[in-house]
């Protein structure tokens, strides 16, 4: 399992200082199904932007 995560969209709720993801758990899925052969081809299902609090 990761020991950091790492996220520079500081726009997201769960961004800290550092580029750091303060979430509990990182939800990510595919545009394709259950596999994707690129990070393009997936998206951060974890990703609240601040305004929506």
């Amino acid at each position: 399992m990761a020991k950091d995560v790492l996220c520079e969209v500081n726009n997201c709720v769960f961004w800290e200082t550092g580029n750091k993801c303060s979430a509990d758990q990182i939800y990510v899925v595919s545009h394709f199904g259950k596999t994707a052969e690129h990070s393009r081809q997936t998206d951060c299902k974890t990703f609240k932007p601040v305004d929506d609090l």
